[in-house]
Formats: C-alpha cells, sequence, structure tokens
C-alpha cells in the first residue's frame, strides 16, 4: 500500500507525537504507512501525489483568521506550503481529510468565510448529520447524531457555494463538509478519544481554549462525554482510499 501522509502543525512534541499516535491508531496505520512531516519544524520538501494514498492535516495552535501582521514567519510560512499543497490536491480531487485546523486551511482555499463567531471551548457536542451527510461514504454506518470533541478559536461561518455540508451543531454549523468527491474538513477531531483529549487539555491549559481556572471542571465533562464514533472516519477514510 502507498502511505498516507500527515501534514503536522504542533510545536509541542507530547501533542504532535500523540496526535500521530492516534492516526496511526484510529486508521488502522503502521508507521510506515503514515508519513508524518512536521512543518512547524522544516519546510514542506517537494510532494508527489502518486507516492501516496491521500493526505491528513491535523489541529494547530495556529489561528488563521488573525491579521497577518500577528502570525509568526512561521505560520505565514506554513500557510503558504500548505496553499500550494491544496492547489494540486483540489485540482486533482486527490484524498484529503483535514481536522479542525484542516477544515479551516481547506475552506480558506475554497473561499470560505473564518472567524471567531462559531469557536468553541474544548468540549464535548453533539453532531447532526446532514442529509447529505447522511449519502457520503466517509460517514457510512454512523448513526444521524453523534458525541465528538472539539475546541478551537475560529471555524467557518460561511461555506462556499461549492462545498457540501455534511455535518453540523448547534454551537457551530459547519462541523464537516466536502468538496468535490474526495475533499473533507471537519471541525471536530475524528482522531481524539478520552485519554486523547485529556492529553490535550493538560498540555493547551494556558492557550485560551477554556477559562482560566477551570480544567477541572472542563476535565470532568469531557470524559464523562459519549465519545466512541467520530474515530471510525479515520479507518473509514483508510479503507476508501489505501490503494497500491
Amino acid at each position: 500500500m502507498k502511505p498516507f501522509l500527515l501534514l503536522a502543525t504542533r510545536p509541542e512534541d507530547a501533542a504532535a507525537d500523540a496526535e500521530y499516535a492516534a492516526f496511526l491508531r484510529y486508521g488502522g496505520l503502521t508507521e510506515d504507512e503514515l508519513v508524518r512531516i512536521r512543518l512547524e519544524s522544516t519546510p514542506l520538501p517537494p510532494l508527489a501525489l502518486a507516492d501516496y494514498s491521500g493526505i491528513f492535516v491535523g489541529g494547530s495552535p495556529f489561528t488563521g483568521s488573525i491579521p497577518a501582521e500577528h502570525k509568526s514567519d512561521t505560520q505565514r510560512r506554513v500557510e503558504a506550503e500548505l496553499a500550494g499543497v491544496l492547489d494540486v490536491v483540489v485540482a486533482a480531487d486527490f484524498p484529503f481529510l483535514g481536522a479542525c485546523y484542516g477544515v479551516g486551511t481547506l475552506g480558506r482555499h475554497q473561499g470560505a468565510t473564518i472567524d471567531g463567531t462559531y469557536a468553541e471551548p474544548i468540549s464535548a457536542v453533539t453532531i447532526a448529520v446532514t442529509e447529505d451527510g447522511a449519502q457520503d461514504p466517509l460517514l457510512a454506518g454512523l448513526p444521524r447524531s453523534f458525541e465528538a470533541y472539539v475546541g478551537h478559536k475560529e471555524a467557518i461561518s460561511r461555506l462556499p457555494e461549492q462545498a457540501v455540508l455534511l455535518a453540523s451543531s448547534s454551537t457551530c454549523p459547519v462541523q464537516m463538509f466536502r468538496i468535490k468527491t474526495n475533499l473533507y474538513g471537519t471541525q471536530f477531531h475524528p482522531e481524539l478519544d478520552v485519554a486523547g483529549i485529556l492529553e490535550r487539555i493538560a498540555i493547551y491549559r494556558d492557550a485560551g481554549y477554556f477559562p482560566p481556572g477551570e480544567q477541572e471542571a472542563v476535565e470532568r465533562e469531557v470524559a464523562a462525554a459519549q465519545v466512541h464514533l467520530p474515530t471510525r472516519l479515520l479507518r473509514s477514510f483508510v479503507e476508501r482510499y489505501a490503494r497500491d
């Protein structure tokens, strides 16, 4: 099988390694089958889509909707590199799944409006699958509603006309969408289980994803949530797009 590619941007080693481990575990992949490039620490090398089965983009502490003058040189480089990748990926309708930061990356490339209107603190929310989502092969076998973990300072407030809305929630209207046939973005985290979200809370406790002093309450809330189904998306993506 040609490997999948994870384009990662987390500077914290613990968070980056846990994210990679989660994509491996829930994608049913070995390290040989999931190549990781940490864009926050190294420029993107030349990529040939023919070498891969598909591409993942994970989460990030970067906030894409802030003014350019407030972005670091690293963030500006990473955004330019990802935009270049998407120029090729979208034109080819090449399998792509962007989660959290990845949903904004794909959305911005396609003309979505992204701002802080529908930011969500770290929490578990109920995802409602749309009629189009119920017909999408990546969501096959999932119920019309399920719990998922979120935590983001920006979100899509307006989808471009060419996007298909696949899932929503009461607090964030765009939780999952598709471009063309094979390009997906999810605002929620399909890679996170309870252990994963608790580790993220510990790492990002001072990053503004929940009010100061409420870490224990947030931990209790996410630990009590029934989040078991979103990880199936990763296996579905791998099974659908793996190729020799």
